[in-house]
């Protein structure tokens, strides 16, 4: 493995730790994780087809191994992708690979970027955080597990929308300091 791959796996693993799993932005990240059921890929495909193919191998991977075996696949860009609006364009891609796959009601793909921001909000909003990894990453999901942690919650937008609260309530400097102090 690479020094980049290395520095992305450790960073990726960190950001998930400690935001996504420490701050519960994704409540049902802790249990698959904790099982060793969460596989990290890393890749330095940089062109839309390099990135597509990668992202087939993984979805590929996936679909092959039982839930028991892997819940979920994140796929860490090293070098592809790194401009927000070039990997916002590639996501309807993604969602394409999967329907000419007939895999779009087996898998979904969520989308985390060190830009990330929803499109109605300032670029250094701290509710687009919710969504910022260190590396542009491809998070592959199986339906049903998504389905199930759906059906478990009575309203499954509250999630993000205690997500943004609690961003908000922690600010830039709570969200630093996350980093800084861990």
């Amino acid at each position: 493995m690479t020094d980049t791959a290395t520095h992305a796996l450790a960073a990726t693993r960190e950001w998930l730790e400690r935001a996504v799993i420490g701050l519960n932005l994704c409540p049902f990240a802790r249990a698959p994780y904790q099982r060793d059921q969460v596989h990290f890929a890393v890749s330095d495909a940089d062109t839309d087809e390099t990135i597509a193919e990668a992202l087939l191998a993984e979805i590929r991977q996936l679909e092959a191994l039982s839930e028991a075996q892997r819940e979920t696949t994140l796929l860490i860009l090293t070098r592809g992708l790194a401009d927000f609006d070039d990997f916002n364009d590639f996501l309807a891609l993604a969602d394409g690979l999967l329907e000419t796959l007939a895999l779009d009601g087996t898998f979904q793909i969520a989308s985390f970027h060190p830009d990330y921001r929803f499109a109605d909000s300032a670029p250094d909003a701290i509710d687009n955080y919710t969504n910022r990894a260190p590396f542009p990453v491809l998070h592959i999901l199986r339906e049903s597990s998504v389905g199930e942690a759906v059906d478990a919650m009575q309203d499954p937008d509250a999630i993000y929308r205690a997500n943004i609260e609690r961003l908000r309530q922690l600010g830039h400097d709570g969200w630093d300091r996350l980093w800084r102090d861990g």
